[in-house]
């Protein structure tokens, strides 16, 4: 939906967003994923579950497309010559305008869904914040975010390339609050758990996103920094 709304005139934001739809659907097929369903925890079984749950996770939804769209603009960058400079440049700035609204939506909701979540804590735990996991990682992932959103404000990190590395590496934050925290860590909201994974998986992303940066910030020095 935030795809199509954000860049229905946009080829590459239509592209991003059937790939992120694959993706997801990915991951929802995976079998290390246990797929039976347990009783409902007393703690859950309020109206707030729905509100403040489905705020959240609607959040994902522009952060993720962010973040494609970000790798997006880094390859762009790779491929970029002085044959297709003006061409690339213009769906690189494109794609970052995009990119910089759906980051927006995506923070406004996450924020709200965090107040949210305070009133619900405070109905069922007598408080409003307790600096449990998911709340911490939660509050991280909207610093991270306002931080990338207002960078374009600091002369040293301002720029395409700045913008959609940022953009791709703060979703590392967005990981480690939906899936690190039930995995990882414990608290008061892990009701979902499991087997953890391979931290050398993550390592491995870590790397294929440092080359990929690496190879675009190359080209961006040597066609675009002076733009």
């Amino acid at each position: 939906f935030f795809g199509v709304a954000f860049g229905r005139k946009s080829d590459l934001t239509i592209a991003s967003t059937a790939f992120v739809t694959a993706m997801i659907l990915m991951v929802a097929h995976w079998n290390w994923m246990d797929p039976s369903i347990a009783n409902l925890q007393p703690v859950l079984n309020s109206y707030w579950l729905m509100i403040h749950v489905a705020v959240i996770v609607a959040s994902y939804g522009p952060f993720t497309l962010a973040m494609i769209l970000g790798l997006v603009a880094l390859f762009l960058m790779i491929f970029t010559n002085k044959n297709n400079k003006a061409k690339m440049e213009l769906n690189i700035k494109e794609i970052t305008y995009i990119n910089e609204l759906a980051l927006t939506v995506g923070l406004i909701m996450l924020t709200i869904g965090n107040f949210l979540g305070g009133q619900w804590a405070n109905e069922s735990w007598g408080r409003y914040w307790g600096w449990d996991p998911k709340e911490t990682w939660a509050l991280i992932s909207i610093m991270v975010y306002a931080f990338v959103i207002h960078a374009r404000f600091v002369p040293a990190l301002r720029g395409l390339f700045a913008y959609n590395f940022m953009s791709v590496l703060a979703f590392a934050s967005i990981l480690m609050t939906y899936f690190g925290v039930n995995f990882h860590l414990s608290g008061k909201h892990s009701y979902a758990s499991g087997e953890s994974q391979n931290v050398v998986y993550y390592l491995y992303a870590l790397a294929i996103v440092l080359v990929i940066s690496v190879l675009a910030f190359i080209k961006y020095k040597k066609l675009y920094k002076k733009k």
